[in-house]
This record gives C-alpha cells, sequence and structure tokens, in this order.
C-alpha cells in the first residue's frame, strides 16, 4: 500500500570526554500529558531499567534532517574571534540564555534558546554525505567509511533509527509507530542512501514513508489518498476481501513475505479508514495563525505535519529537508559548495529558523514538550574555510546537533570545537552516544535486544547516554 520510493534530492560527491559547558539555566518545559493511547501503552521493553527522571519521559520524537549538512560557523556554533575565511560573513546574535550565542541568521530560534541543548561536538569522522548519513541514522559507522554514492545492502543494512522504534514498540492503533516524510533521500547517481529502511529486519520494520507534496496551494499524500471511485463501503469491501483471503488459503504455506504483506496491508486499511488519524493530514483544520508561524515553505508544511502526527499517536517521525524546484543541480538543499552565504541566507536558514522555532513553541504550549523530544541534525558539518567559490566542503569531524524536550535540560551547551570548528574540543559525541540517548528518553535501555529474522540478538545502540544533558 505504501510505496517505498519517491521524488529524491540529488547531492554531491572517562568524564573529561562527557564534560559539559553549562551556559545558562533550565527552559520551563510543559508538563502535560496528551497524546494518544497508543503512545501511552508503549514503555520499556522488558528488561530495560529506568535511570533518572528523563528515562522514558519522551513519548514521541521528532527528527528533523537536514540533508545537505548545514555549516556550524553560520548556525549553532559561530566563531566571531577567527579569520574572516574562517567565521564567513555572518557573526553571532544573542539568546534568552545569557552567554549563549547562535547565528544571526536565526533570530527567532534565539528567542526559544532556553528549550534547546546544542551539541558542538558531534562526529562521524566521515566526508561522504551517504556513509556519514548512514551513520547518523542508524548509529553504527558504514563499511567502508567516506563511500560517496553508496547503496543499501549487506553489510551495511543496520536498521534505520525509525525501523528500531518500529520493532520494539507495541503493536496496535492505526497509525504506524515511525514514518518518514516527505521524501527519502538520494545520492547524486538517484539511488536511495543506506539507513533509511530496516536493513536486515525486512520490510515489515519499515517505517512508513509518505510521498507528500506539500505546497501552500495545499497538500497531496501518495499512500493515503483515496481515489475519488472508491468511497469508505467499498473501501469496506476490500477489507472484507482481504480479512477473507487468509482462509481461502488455508493449504499453501504462507511464508514470512505474505505475513509481513498482512500486517503493512492493514495498517494501512486502519489508516485509511480511521477518520481521526486521518485528520492529522489535514494541515487545512490548523489555525491560520499557526499555518503561518510555521510558514509556506515545504519544510515548514512538513514539521508543523510531524506534531499533527505524534498528537495523533506516531512514535517516530523524520521529517527530510526538501529540494525546491529552483535549487541549483550543482548546490542543492544545504550542500553549499559555492556562493554560501547567500545560500544560507535567502534559501535555507530562514525556513529552517522560522519552523524550528515554531515546533518548540508550540509544543511547549500544548504542554507536549516534556514529552516530545526534537532532534535537528544532519549527515555532517562543514569544513572551516571558506574556498574561492565562496563555498565549504564536506566535514565529518566536527559538527552540531540540537536536542529539545522530552527529558533534556534547555539552556546549555554540550561540548566545544576547536577555535576555528575544525575538531572537537571537548564533550565528543559519537552518532551511537546520540541514538543511545533518543531511545533512553524514548524508554528503551541501550541494552535492549531485538531479534533479527534469524533469531540473533541486537542491541538497540552501542553508545552511551549523555546523562549530562538530561
Amino acid at each position: 500500500m505504501l510505496h517505498l520510493l519517491g521524488p529524491g534530492a540529488r547531492l554531491c560527491d572517562g568524564r573529561s570526554r562527557r564534560e559539559v559547558l553549562r551556559i545558562g539555566g533550565l527552559g520551563l518545559l510543559g508538563a502535560g500529558l496528551n497524546l494518544s493511547d497508543l503512545l501511552r501503552s508503549a514503555g520499556a521493553a522488558e528488561g530495560s531499567t529506568a535511570v533518572g527522571s528523563s528515562f522514558g519521559r519522551a513519548r514521541s520524537c521528532i527528527l528533523l534532517f537536514l540533508m545537505g549538512g548545514p555549516p556550524q560557523h553560520s548556525t549553532w556554533d559561530p566563531k566571531p574571534d577567527a579569520p574572516a575565511e574562517v567565521r564567513g560573513d555572518f557573526g553571532p546574535i544573542a539568546t534568552t540564555v545569557p552567554g549563549l550565542s547562535i547565528s544571526e541568521l536565526m533570530p527567532q530560534t534565539a528567542l526559544v534558546a532556553d528549550k534547546i541543548c546544542i551539541l558542538r561536538a558531534v562526529s562521524t569522522g566521515d566526508n561522504a554525505h551517504s556513509s556519514s548519513g548512514y551513520y547518523m541514522l542508524t548509529g553504527q559507522p558504514h563499511r567502508p567509511m567516506n563511500f560517496e554514492n553508496a547503496n543499501p545492502g549487506p553489510p551495511n543494512d543496520i536498521p534505520s533509527l525509525g525501523a528500531v522504534v518500529r520493532k520494539i514498540s507495541k503493536a496496535g492503533g492505526a497509525v504506524p509507530p515511525a514514518v518518514t516524510l516527505p521524501h527519502r533521500i538520494f545520492n547524486t547517481d538517484g539511488s536511495v542512501w543506506p539507513g533509511q529502511d530496516a536493513g536486515f529486519l525486512g520490510r515489515a520494520a519499515d517505517p512508513w514513508l509518505l510521498n507528500a507534496r506539500l505546497s501552500r496551494e495545499g497538500e497531496t499524500f501518495q499512500e493515503i489518498t483515496l481515489p475519488a471511485e472508491i468511497d469508505q463501503a467499498r473501501l469496506g469491501r476490500r477489507r472484507h476481501l482481504l480479512d477473507d483471503l487468509p482462509r481461502r488459503l488455508d493449504a499453501l504455506d504462507r511464508g514470512p513475505g505474505a505475513e509481513a504483506f498482512d500486517q503493512q496491508a492493514r495498517q494501512a486499511f486502519d489508516l485509511l479508514g480511521s477518520p481521526q488519524s486521518r485528520r492529522a493530514f489535514h494541515l487545512e483544520d490548523e489555525p491560520e495563525a499557526n499555518r503561518e508561524r510555521y510558514g509556506d515553505s515545504p519544510f515548514g508544511r512538513g514539521v508543523l505535519l510531524a506534531r499533527r502526527l505524534v498528537e495523533a499517536g506516531v512514535r517516530l517521525v523524520q521529517v527530510n529537508w526538501y529540494r525546491g524546484p529552483d535549487e541549483p543541480p550543482a548546490n542543492p538543499c544545504w550542500d553549499s559548495h559555492t556562493q554560501e552565504s547567500a545560500r544560507l541566507k535567502n534559501v535555507l536558514v530562514p525556513p529552517t529558523d522560522r519552523a524550528y522555532s515554531a515546533l518548540l513553541e508550540d509544543l511547549h504550549r500544548r504542554g507536549l514538550l516534556d514529552e516530545t523530544l526534537v532532534v535537528c541534525m544532519a549527515e555532517f558539518g562543514r569544513s572551516p574555510r571558506l574556498d574561492a567559490g565562496g563555498g565549504r566542503n564536506h566535514w565529518g569531524s566536527v559538527f552540531s546537533v540540537t536536542m529539545a524536550g522530552g527529558g533534556v535540560r534547555g539552556g546549555q551547551v554540550y561540548g566545544s570545537s576547536d577555535r576555528i570548528g575544525a575538531h572537537p574540543a571537548e564533550g565528543r559525541v559519537r552518532p551511537e552516544d546520540l541514538s543511545a540517548t533518543i531511545f533512553h528518553c524514548l524508554g528503551h535501555a541501550p541494552e535492549t535486544e531485538y531479534h533479527d529474522p534469524l533469531g540473533r540478538p541486537h542491541p538497540i545502540s552501542r553508545g552511551e547516554v549523555l546523562h549530562a544533558i538530561l
């Protein structure tokens, strides 16, 4: 029922380690518990042990993925005292947290800094889009590293974060546990990045991909829109046929593929037949002022949709940066190899600043921020020095990721980069540490195990929880 292909963006080819630099105080987070019964029933896996009040605080996670690699210097980690070719054209701006500055390009985000934790020393050590992206999306490094235009498949078939969430979440409800929108991420040659699906777990654990067209003229969702000639009565007859089919095939050997199809198809019918679940996709029901606050950009609409989906019961929603039709082929998305300043100022940062800050404000106002973990990340950052074309190259040595809500203390910075934003200075965070922290907030200890189709156990993360930020 759900298609696995869609339009894609093309990209170019001891304590000291856990030390935290805290700046400012704690954000005041909402305490409401307003998610659906599905989320209330999704607790820690058997054998998990709660550690502190942050464990299981998050009932859901919204993961914003800025594919292409934002420059840390002009977003979360400005270097005003560095040479011009390092700091770029944009300076720092003060935030609501005394002593904490971010780029002047993000004035609306500066107003919600008390809700944000900035990780300034994230590192993959991988400078290729697809292999570094695999590391960030699965928590395990690609083999080999620095492999551009990598494709899915063994040995790089570790399940994505969304797939693991789907695997370990309790079944039930009309909505899937994990959703990706509005499309998957593609390589230069059009092939799909590894690390976005269920890998060796098989298709039954794939996050649901919603190929969506998100524009100011309206939204269309290829997978959940009923054709005009199919009404609810006809849909019900098709569901009855699906339910009756196994009984008519009892004499046949029905393998795991058929069972996976049953699970996917039944949930698709549940979603199509549930008015309450379908309403999550009706952005026109959102107050006009709130739609305006998120912005008319495809990214802004995707972020608003993510909020509505977690309210409907989805545990993890990944919103990928959308490639607009006017972006230059050699400089798509955040892959700003040339004319970085113009791209950041005119195309990339304003809609991100608007949608990200709107999401945190909206969740806080609704009493949902305390139980919704918001992670903003990418596959890597950008090189410390601008080149002759006014751009920066791929840089996996150090970059920034932000976390907010869901048990994470706001108004703080964890770790730091060196003087020119080239390497970690302290508090290095690996992707597996990030995944361990996400799962911890969702109520699953990193050592929690799931089993592959052959019955072999796998831990959900091989990293260490960043307790200092919780």
